[in-house]
């Protein structure tokens, strides 16, 4: 395991030179390794897995992502089961249902987690909020963590362009005495380019902060309020989606993640570069506050609550399309929609 330097404080990291995937194999090669659940997560890496050589099996229930793993490849009764069977055949059980869901099926999982085997998840939340959900794994298996950071279609797109995403990792509890190499060879067959090492708790604190804030939940506001102050003062839809938007995620985002955001201010003109380092401190103090709320409310668990009794009423998909619908229906993403319709590659 590698040190290396992140601005100052140094982190474990392993990266992919270091634990090949031939190590990786070997590693993995007595083990049945189930992905339980083909909704976000379970398809890249199941995939991936296989691609990479890993005796791996899938476990739905039925329903249209059962039939999305048969149009993958995945066959009933030999490479896709029930949930109940494929966790019976497992030595290492990757629990990729939503969170929700991992509660209501725990019985049925925790019944084969019998000695020696794994329990895996790519999310630190129903460990760390076991006391809301239930999730209290036996003594005598491994608990281990590789969360992916970013989405399953994410992980499955790097992956075969040859390149990897980044993951974090970690053990939470190491009965066989294999606990770290187990997680460290799922990591890298799971397509990882790279794992960082964390721990549950820091994990689910992390993420949960960060989709509600600037990966997904504080963008959306951000851009909303931009393009609706562009709008109220005379400017057209396109005009507006394109400065809110299309130039963010079209110019400057890809040299943001090229080489930082000092190369991306760079690369813009001196006004841009003055008007940004001017304004930079007044939303800075602005959204300090909000995202000190947020992680409040994560740390103290009312964020879980939410989601799980959020996520857990019978009607919770339906009710999901109508805010989803209101969303897409807005006429800033149906502007985006007609812009993105403009792009070349798009003819």
């Amino acid at each position: 395991m590698a040190k290396m330097n992140f601005g100052g404080v140094v982190e474990n990291v392993v990266t992919r030179d270091e634990f090949t995937i031939e190590k990786a194999r070997e590693v993995l090669k007595n083990e049945v390794v189930a992905v339980i659940g083909y909704g976000v997560q379970g398809p890249g890496q199941s995939l991936n897995l296989k691609d990479n050589g890993i005796n791996v099996i899938v476990g739905q229930r039925p329903g249209k992502t059962f039939d999305k793993a048969v149009a993958d490849g995945w066959v009933p009764g030999k490479t896709l089961f029930s949930i109940e069977e494929a966790c019976e055949k497992a030595t290492v059980i990757e629990y990729l249902l939503s969170d929700a869901a991992q509660i209501a099926q725990w019985p049925v999982v925790k019944k084969h987690l019998t000695a020696g085997k794994a329990l895996y998840f790519s999310h630190g939340f129903g460990i760390t909020f076991n006391d809301r959900t239930g999730i209290i794994p036996p003594k005598d298996v491994d608990v281990i963590m590789v969360a992916p950071k970013g989405s399953g279609t994410s992980v499955r797109r790097l992956f075969l362009q040859g390149r990897g995403i980044n993951s974090s990792f970690a053990v939470y509890q190491d009965a066989t005495g294999r606990a770290l190499e187990r997680t460290l060879a799922l990591g890298i067959a799971i397509g990882s380019g790279y794992l960082f090492e964390t721990d549950f708790k820091r994990e689910v604190y992390s993420d949960l902060t960060g989709e509600r804030g600037t990966l997904m939940g504080a963008i959306q506001g951000i851009l909303s309020a931009q393009y609706e102050v562009l709008r109220e003062h005379g400017h057209s839809p396109s005009e507006a989606f394109n400065e809110t938007v299309e130039e963010l995620t079209q110019s400057l985002m890809p040299l943001f993640a090229e080489k930082g955001m000092d190369w991306m201010y760079a690369n813009t003109s001196t006004t841009a570069q003055r008007g940004a380092l001017d304004w930079m401190g007044p939303f800075h103090d602005a959204t300090k506050p909000v995202f000190e709320k947020l992680y409040n409310e994560v740390a103290s668990g009312r964020e879980a609550q939410r989601s799980i009794d959020s996520n857990s009423k019978p009607d919770y998909r339906e009710g999901l399309e109508k805010e989803l619908k209101a969303l897409r229906d807005s006429e800033l993403w149906r502007t985006g929609a007609a812009v993105r319709e403009l792009r070349p590659e798009n003819k």
